[in-house]
């Protein structure tokens, strides 16, 4: 059999790897407020989110497009297969080590630096679409603060609106609600994260020479789909833990603020095709809420946790995938 081909369907295994930790590791962000105040039982708000993600997953291809073109130049590669695999390592033990510990890091940094560190310790900084790659840090820099400055407002619009209220009966009906925003946030969820793992095989493709364009083939969007719908199936209980209680207290009002705010901005990014950390932007929202509710309330040793592990996850993956493809170049490729 072709080596090439035995060294594609290699890297289309690992991508599908990567989506499925993808999975329980960035959708149990999308779930977390609704299970913690009891929207939705944790099997219930599982199935919901993997359904809603699958759907997603199908519906849109821009991001995947900008995955595969816009951070390297595939024709540039002289080892494009390998670097692709290198950047797949890497990106997967980023996620499984923060996943052990329960931190709720980035898939988007992670990949994205990883595919960048292997791509220069291929070809150099020259292999880098500059341009690209600094559109792409520059929305997932700005994504979160956008997103804890929206769940600022829209709590504090809920203040105003909801102020002579009944406090009990409104969380039983934002509690109602929160069922339906859960949904949104996976749905925009799957537009997004599933499209990083087509981005990757359709990158992979056309450096090997299977393809010659960027379009996202059928069977490329439906197996993503499903691998992420089936990692989202195995939940992730660490994640859902520390972002669902270790950052606030979050009652129903709480939860649907948050859901609404990081369901738009992370659904406004997938449409201008544009990768965000899902991560980020929830972690953000609920921090923004929660200044808003109660600056006192937010527990912000977790925060400083994850701010730390935001910052190192892109040259760590960055340094790691170089190192992982300096290795196979030494065994393989040399």
């Amino acid at each position: 059999m072709d080596s090439l081909f035995i060294i594609t369907a290699i890297i289309v295994i690992l991508a599908l790897g990567f989506d499925f930790i993808n999975g329980f590791h960035d959708t149990a962000n999308s779930i977390a407020t609704s299970v913690s105040t009891r929207a939705l039982k944790p099997r219930h708000a599982i199935i919901l989110a993997a359904t809603m993600n699958f759907l997603g997953a199908i519906t849109f291809t821009g991001v995947a497009k900008t995955i595969s073109g816009d951070i390297v130049d595939p024709s540039t590669l002289e080892h494009g297969s390998y670097v692709v695999i290198a950047a797949l390592l890497s990106a997967i033990a980023w996620n499984l080590l923060t996943w052990y510990f329960g931190i709720p890091s980035s898939s988007s940094h992670t990949l994205i630096g990883s595919i960048a560190g292997a791509a220069i310790a291929s070809v150099g900084f020259g292999g880098i679409e500059t341009k690209g790659f600094l559109k792409i840090v520059q929305a997932l820099l700005i994504s979160p603060i956008l997103a804890f400055t929206l769940g600022f407002l829209v709590y504090g619009i809920f203040k105003v609106v909801f102020k002579k209220g009944n406090l009990a009966k409104t969380n039983r009906r934002f509690r109602h609600m929160q069922i339906a925003t859960a949904a949104l946030q996976s749905y925009t969820h799957g537009t997004n994260d599933a499209q990083k793992a087509m981005g990757i095989i359709t990158l992979a493709l056309i450096s090997s020479g299977f393809q010659t364009d960027h379009d996202v083939a059928l069977w490329v969007k439906l197996s993503c789909a499903i691998a992420m719908g089936l990692g989202t199936s195995v939940g992730g209980w660490r994640i859902i833990k520390t972002v669902g209680g270790q950052i606030m207290k979050i009652r129903p009002v709480n939860g649907v603020a948050a859901d609404l705010t990081s369901a738009a901005i992370i659904f406004g990014a997938t449409a201008i095709h544009l990768p965000v950390s899902t991560t980020h932007v929830i972690s953000s929202a609920i921090m923004g809420v929660g200044t808003s509710h109660r600056k006192k309330g937010v527990k912000w040793g977790t925060a400083k946790r994850m701010l730390i592990t935001w910052v190192i996850t892109l040259p760590i993956s960055m340094a790691f995938a170089a190192l992982i493809y300096t290795i196979l170049d030494f065994l393989f490729i040399k």
